[in-house]
């Protein structure tokens, strides 16, 4: 990416807007697994849902093209989407750590509310905080984002080592050995996260998201009592790098529509060029090992950590490549995206209503496969309900509230966006 000068933001970017909407649709595909099944069936399939068959080939279409890349996407579109406002305040002349910082302490706000009272797999409260830290990266040329992007990566990289080493250690200690006992709790502990875990852990879940609303946010307060601190710094290294690859995107003017699609094809056979083949390779062995927990480890950790950027960015490339200007299919995913905080909070409504004992109850009776299901009605109401409402109204709700609130005064809300 060659650096560029910086240009007043638009007050909005249709592109932007259409690859937001795809990837808070396909953040779907992961967070279903853990909507639906206990906690360590969303890294491990035998843990629970089902590993064979159709339950299977969800899994590793799902391992292969989305898990991680609509995380790693939904970053990248932050970091550029946050740019674009802090461009759109310096514009106008108001301080834009001013409106920057209000914006994330809002969203962590909204966050940290999200995390304990509706689901526990909140990401807002971590890219608030990561954001906060992100600000003070802007100023860097495109060549410097992008090369501070790269360390980042090879730095989480090898931090990430350290959780599947650190449980190759464990295992090593000799029965007779002083540290044995401990050894094998904290083994335990990462076999509840990544291996199969007992029944009984299984039937504790269970008997948990099948009851009342009381007991589970009781549940969220006593693992989260430090909101999303131990997530954002546990991700704080690739987030940041993802951020500023948006960033870079924004100002080269990908996210803006600008690159010609020769070049966008080119970034989209590269990205799946490499990490498909890549990816394809490490399911294989995971299936060949039985998905045991210390190639669980290594595989969703240090070993996919490198590969993700590839393939997030060749996504990026692609939904531009394929998205038909004035197409109808086109402009109701541009809705969603416009309205991806309230799609994002809405689908975690939705879902925990669907899958929790205070609403249906479905958790742990769908497999793998039949979560899917799921997630199609949801894009379906997303599709369908995003465009009529930026129809009548400027902002989706959630977004009005955000704005209002970080703003400090109450915003039009009446007419179309």
């Amino acid at each position: 990416m060659a650096d560029t000068p910086e240009v007043t933001a638009p007050a909005r970017l249709p592109s932007l807007d259409i690859v937001r909407g795809v990837a808070v649709m396909g953040i779907l595909l992961l967070n279903i697994i853990s909507f639906g099944l206990p906690e360590a069936a969303y890294f491990n399939p035998r843990a629970y849902g089902g590993s064979e068959g159709a339950d299977l080939a969800v899994w590793l279409v799902n391992f292969i093209l989305f898990d991680g890349k609509m995380r790693g996407l939904f970053s990248f579109l932050f970091g550029a989407s946050m740019l674009l406002v802090i461009d759109r305040a310096e514009a106008k002349g108001v301080s834009a750590m001013t409106v920057h910082y209000q914006r994330m302490a809002w969203l962590l706000i909204f966050g940290l509310a999200h995390l304990w009272l509706i689901w526990s797999g909140d990401i807002l409260g971590g890219y608030a905080l990561i954001g906060m830290a992100a600000f003070w990266l802007r100023k860097l040329p495109v060549r410097g984002m992008v090369v501070l992007g790269v360390m980042l990566v090879a730095v989480q990289t090898l931090l990430f080592a350290a959780l599947p080493l650190g449980l190759h250690y464990l295992q090593s200690i000799p029965p007779d050995s002083p540290q044995y006992a401990d050894a094998v709790k904290q083994i335990a502990g990462f076999n509840r996260n990544f291996g199969v875990p007992a029944a009984a852990e299984n039937a504790d879940a269970l008997a948990l998201f099948r009851g009342s609303y009381a007991g589970i946010v009781a549940d969220r307060f006593a693992h989260n009592q430090l909101g999303p601190l131990p997530m954002a710094l546990l991700y704080c290294g690739e987030t940041i790098a993802y951020m500023l690859f948006g960033m870079a995107a924004l100002r080269t003017g990908m996210l803006r529509g600008e690159w010609p699609r020769a070049r966008l094809k080119r970034m989209a056979w590269i990205g799946f060029g490499i990490g498909v083949p890549a990816y394809a390779a490490i399911a294989a062995w995971l299936i060949i090992r039985d998905f045991a927990m210390f190639p669980v480890m290594l595989a969703i950790f240090p070993l996919t950590a490198p590969l993700r950027p590839f393939l997030f960015m060749g996504w990026a490339a692609l939904i531009l490549l394929l998205a038909r200007p004035g197409g109808a299919l086109t402009g109701r995913i541009a809705a969603a995206g416009r309205m991806a905080f309230t799609n994002y909070l809405t689908t975690s409504l939705i879902c925990t209503t669907l899958f929790y004992g205070y609403g249906l109850g479905w958790f742990g009776y769908l497999s793998r496969a039949e979560l899917y299901l799921v997630v199609l009605a949801v894009w379906a109401a997303i599709l369908l309900w995003s465009k009529p409402w930026l129809a009548r109204f400027r902002y989706g709700p959630f977004e009005w509230l955000w704005r209002t609130l970080a703003r400090g005064s109450f915003q039009p809300m009446k007419g179309a966006a």
